[in-house]
């Protein structure tokens, strides 16, 4: 008995097939790795009584978890930590964002005050307030802020700036119920921050992601590249070359058709 012979879809692609495929799938994939995901954080630290040599106000920043930056307030001096602080070392953008980190540390201190004559009864007993700036680019390339506040380091408070809502994190939280929740012209500082400054930070980052990827990927990996060129890929910078060959691809393919 014989078989008619089939004709059509065989499961293995043509060389025109093939072509059209990474034409479509190449650019889908180079977005996604365009778009990685990106954190910026700048965590403050505030006292109500330091101790001698003890400053009353800490900043600390971080990139992707990595630590870049420290800064005191008060001292007018930035100090970069680590190998992305380094490279962010030589741009004068940091230093211009101080005043506004400043800000909202004496902000910050006032209300840190405030809270302890209100929340503490014993004169002696310091209080703590931790505040954490959160600005995040996700991977669709959207960029979002958010704020965190915890007090003796029991997280207490949750800040959404984009809806303006508080969440008070239960147990701690009910204790400080009113203190920051309920403060206007706080809100207004948290959310001009994290929508306008954070932001810009961020953008920043991202607009030198590649030069810092020069100082952080290990010597190891960097055999076999030009001098000074790390072999990590920065954002966007192979697109347009991907896009350009499958357009000479498709006209080739449309041209033999």
């Amino acid at each position: 008995m014989s078989f008619p012979r089939r004709t059509g879809w065989t499961g293995v692609p043509s060389g025109r097939g093939l072509g059209l495929l990474l034409c479509v799938l190449l650019p889908v994939c180079a977005t996604a790795s365009c778009s990685r995901p990106l954190s910026l954080n700048q965590n403050f630290s505030i006292t109500s009584q330091p101790r001698p040599g003890q400053p009353w106000c800490e900043i600390q920043g971080q990139v992707n978890g990595n630590k870049f930056l420290y800064y005191v307030c008060g001292s007018k001096q930035v100090i970069h930590t680590g190998p992305y602080g380094m490279k962010m070392k030589n741009t004068a953008f940091w230093e211009t964002q101080m005043e506004t980190l400043e800000d909202l540390g004496e902000e910050f201190r006032k209300k840190l005050l405030d809270i302890k004559a209100e929340f503490v009864t014993k004169s002696g007993d310091s209080l703590t307030m931790q505040g954490s700036l959160i600005c995040e680019r996700g991977a669709d390339g959207h960029t979002r802020g958010s704020w965190k506040f915890a007090f003796n380091g029991q997280l207490t408070h949750l800040f959404d700036p984009e809806n303006r809502k508080w969440t008070v994190v239960p147990p701690g939280g009910q204790q400080f119920r009113g203190t920051l929740d309920n403060d206007r012209e706080l809100n207004k500082l948290l959310v001009r921050t994290a929508n306008g400054d954070c932001k810009r930070w961020l953008q920043h980052v991202w607009e030198h992601w590649d030069e810092m990827q020069e100082t952080t990927v290990p010597p190891a990996t960097r055999q076999g590249t030009a001098p000074g060129k790390a072999t990590a890929i920065g954002p966007c910078t192979w697109i347009f070359p991907l896009l350009l060959s499958c357009a000479v691809m498709m006209g080739i393919l449309v041209g033999d058709h």
